[in-house]
């Protein structure tokens, strides 16, 4: 009897080691562009008084829609890349998927600068439609690997266009 429990002891910490190392790369990828955002947002937290005298189509609205989409869409994100990183561990061919994701979230980091803090608002579109083509070959790499994890990254493609015509019609506005 006794060690029968001392088997099933030791299954169940196995098991529960095994839950746990699937838990901290999950909240590895989803706190990487979490932290990335807040960073960005630390940093031009002055910008806002700024962003919000500049004219253009739902410019006031979007202080709010801004934290929330943002949130939403980098949870969304990260449990993609999870995804991918958990086929990876598991032996199965990225082909790249993985290392594109970081490369597009490096470009996506650079553009709140170039649009808050220097106010670029051409360079800024300019590097939207660049970030938009990096994140379009990552939803490709993804569905190459996990057809869901692909699926996951589609809020966050309309969410660039949105943001894409949002920087383009503030540019228009304030700058041509």
């Amino acid at each position: 009897m006794k060690s029968v429990l001392k088997k099933n002891k030791k299954y169940a910490v196995k098991k529960e080691f095994k839950r746990i190392n699937k838990i901290i790369p999950l909240l590895i990828n989803i706190m990487i562009p979490i932290l990335a955002i807040i960073l960005i947002g630390y940093i031009n937290r002055n910008a806002l008084d700024t962003y919000r005298s500049l004219k253009g189509i739902l410019v006031k609205e979007m202080v709010i829609i801004f934290p929330i989409g943002y949130g939403i869409i980098y949870i969304l994100m990260g449990v993609s890349a999870y995804r991918i990183y958990i086929r990876n561990k598991s032996g199965v061919d990225d082909k790249g998927a993985y290392f594109t994701y970081f490369i597009q979230l490096c470009i996506n980091f650079i553009w709140p600068f170039l649009f808050f803090t220097f106010r670029l608002y051409g360079l800024s579109f300019i590097w939207l439609i660049i970030l938009l083509v990096a994140v379009l070959i990552t939803f490709y790499k993804f569905f190459r690997v996990d057809k869901l994890s692909s699926a996951l990254l589609i809020p966050y493609i309309a969410w660039i266009v949105f943001i894409s015509f949002l920087n383009y019609f503030i540019w228009f506005y304030n700058e041509m």
